[in-house]
């Protein structure tokens, strides 16, 4: 029957330009169903946090009204993944499913699954790249290995004969004759119900594809010039801002990494500038964490680097809800914690300087921290959280050393010397000059009664001395270095 339609499982793919498996959908030939289902059971632990759940509530129906302008729409489903395919194979006769492939390890057991039921009912799997530049299998050390160090790794992507080209969206997606059963995207009660939360979304981000090259657009029009140098001010608009865009695939990292060829050259190298050079590591690095975690499944339970499992870690709930909340006394902390609970993003210089206060001011486990912000971020993407929470830890591959200790005042000095930043999120501390922002409580009394600050009332002291909580970290590193 040439009229039997296929499927197309969108999942972390939420776009139409650069998918691989649409194009190969679409030129099938016969018609097809794209399908979103929402499964909060499959992935257990890892089921998407508040913040990125508001995410796919605002991108669902922008990308359900892209797939209407080319004749199509999106049908949206609730139950566990395996179910609903195998129940809308049957309910449409589809000939295969068409999706892309992704790395959770919940994901790669799900895929074998699905594949599995799908023989059985008469139907195929046709899984296709589109999640990376260059699938795992494509770099390796010279022994067949996985590669444990970043450097070496973006070397053998770069040196890759060919990246993957983007292909361009289909002009038209065959329709079914009927279209099958689907929820409501409202019924699935992706958004927030605390208004103040979803509004410090909203004002935030543009979800969607759309969204997603505007984003980049703006970013390559400027920022990006200047991209190497002030990429680690977070009182400066001079990052990309992609993140969650490429977590949910509305821009695929191919489409990203070809629209900085059109950025001008470094002058007279031939190579692109300093800015765009940095970009692409940073892309690179997104690479690698996905590299990790394909190779090492439970990256984001168990430190990558074993010795690390007999770290005396502390159980200190109250130090972990003031970090949660913003209230360790530790300003640029603070700040960060702040900017993560407003706009469900944090800037990356700042998340590694709360993450640094964590594990090693607090003795607080990372996965503490991880799960934190898989809740809160609106990019929260289990590759990047697992692979990025261990570096700042010591315990990942190609891990910061541990004794690499952030001192978090010298760190907000020296990122944020104004104090812009933190009195956009801390507005207790706004009238406190620079560089009294970032250490109040060693600030005058005459400043802080000018700027109407009271330690303890209107801004909390410090819930640990830094030196002090520092001398504790190495012991204990010491330990676990001594056997």
């Amino acid at each position: 029957m040439t009229d039997r339609p296929v499927l197309l499982w969108l999942r972390q793919d939420l776009r139409l330009v650069d998918h691989p498996a649409l194009t190969a959908a679409v030129k099938t030939g016969r018609p097809v169903i794209p399908v979103y289902v929402l499964d909060d059971e499959t992935p257990g632990r890892w089921a998407m946090g508040g913040a990125s759940r508001w995410w796919l509530g605002t991108s669902l129906p922008k990308l359900d009204a892209a797939l209407r302008g080319l004749g199509s729409r999106l049908v949206v489903r609730r139950g566990t993944f395996v179910d609903e395919i195998l129940r809308l194979v049957r309910e449409t006769g589809a000939e295969g499913v068409y999706f892309s492939r992704s790395f959770e390890p919940w994901a790669v057991r799900l895929e074998t699954s699905l594949k599995q039921h799908l023989e059985t009912a008469g139907a195929t799997a046709h899984r296709f790249a589109g999640t990376l530049l260059a699938e795992p299998e494509a770099a390796r050390t010279q022994a067949g290995e996985p590669f444990r160090v970043y450097s070496p790794f973006a070397r053998a992507v770069e040196a890759l004969p060919a990246l993957r080209e983007p292909v361009p969206a289909p002009t038209r997606i065959p329709a079914p004759a009927t279209w099958p059963d689907s929820v409501p995207i409202d019924a699935l009660r992706l958004l927030p119900t605390r208004p103040d939360w979803a509004g410090g979304l909203r004002a935030a981000w543009t979800p969607g594809e759309a969204g997603a090259s505007a984003r980049l657009e703006t970013f390559l029009a400027g920022p990006v010039t200047r991209y190497k140098e002030l990429r680690d001010r977070p009182d400066i608009e001079a990052t990309s801002r992609l993140s969650p865009h490429l977590h949910f695939g509305e821009i695929s990292p191919a489409t990203c990494w070809q629209a900085t060829t059109r950025v001008g050259v470094g002058s007279g190298s031939g190579k692109p500038g300093d800015g765009v050079a940095k970009f692409r590591r940073e892309l690179l690095w997104r690479e690698f964490s996905y590299h990790l975690l394909h190779s090492n499944p439970d990256l984001p339970e168990s430190p990558f680097r074993p010795e690390f499992a007999s770290f005396p870690w502390k159980a200190h709930e109250a130090a972990l809800e003031a970090w949660q909340a913003g209230q360790t006394g530790y300003p640029i902390v603070d700040a960060g914690m702040r900017e993560l609970w407003q706009t469900g993003y944090m800037h990356n210089r700042v998340r590694m300087i709360v993450a640094s206060f964590l594990v090693k001011d607090l003795l607080i486990p990372w996965q503490d921290g991880q799960a934190w912000f898989w809740d809160t971020l609106v990019d929260a993407d289990l590759a990047n959280n697992a692979a990025s929470w261990q570096w700042v830890a010591g315990c990942g591959a190609d891990a910061a050393p541990y004794f690499r200790i952030f001192n978090p005042v010298k760190q907000g000095t020296t990122f944020d010397p104004e104090g812009a930043y933190v009195r956009r999120y801390l507005p207790a501390l706004a009238r406190l000059p620079a560089p009294h922002v970032h250490a109040p409580d060693s600030a005058p009394a005459a400043v802080l009664e000018a700027a109407g600050v009271v330690l303890g009332e209107t801004y909390p002291f410090p819930i640990v001395d830094h030196g002090m909580a520092r001398r504790q970290a190495l012991e204990a590193f010491a330990r676990i270095k001594a056997g």
